[in-house]
């Protein structure tokens, strides 16, 4: 089994060539929900408390474990970063990947509506990768009757291009409930 090639990745829609034993199946769409910038700022302020933490001891001891502490922060922060990639053919969205025939209705929600798709309209057996740096969120209708996830929700920062990509509708907020 050959291995996957590793490719950077960019938020632009790239057009890769694949192995010609599987044919053509172009990326459409590729985002990483890589963490904003407030989240960098957390993680280098909790790696700085713990000089305070060892700082009894010694300054420089407290200073090397602050270092250690946000390194292993940015490596657990970067290697769970999940990723959406939409091809002619499949869908990726974090470790979880479905051949797009089984992709159904695809609405993208911003504001207030994004939040109760992530709360109170969040149905419990649905396949979720949300971070919560980023707003936007993408519904993914399932088809496949052998699966009972009824949809995926995912996070993106570009759920316009998403949606475009996979063929849904952006959801309009409804400005009535803001009058209340």
């Amino acid at each position: 089994m050959r291995e996957p090639q590793q490719h950077p990745v960019s938020d632009a829609p790239v057009d890769r060539p694949q192995d010609p034993a599987q044919g053509s199946d172009r990326v459409l769409f590729e985002e990483r929900l890589t963490p904003s910038a407030g989240v960098w700022v957390v993680a280098l302020m909790l790696a700085s408390l713990t000089i305070l933490v060892f700082a009894p001891i010694d300054l420089w001891v407290g200073v090397a474990a602050a270092v250690v502490f946000f390194g292993l922060e940015a490596l657990l922060l970067l290697t769970t970063t999940p990723r959406i990639v939409v091809r002619e053919r499949t869908l990726q969205v974090g470790r979880a990947s479905i051949e797009r025939r089984h992709v159904g209705e695809v609405t993208g929600h911003r504001g207030e509506d994004a939040r109760r798709q992530r709360g109170p309209l969040l149905h419990g057996l649905a396949f979720v990768v949300v971070r919560g740096w980023i707003s936007p969120v993408v519904r993914i209708q399932l088809t496949d009757e052998r699966d009972r996830t009824p949809y995926w929700l995912t996070s993106t920062r570009r759920p316009e291009e998403l949606v475009a990509a996979l063929g849904g509708t952006m959801v309009q907020e409804d400005t009535a409930d803001e009058d209340r």
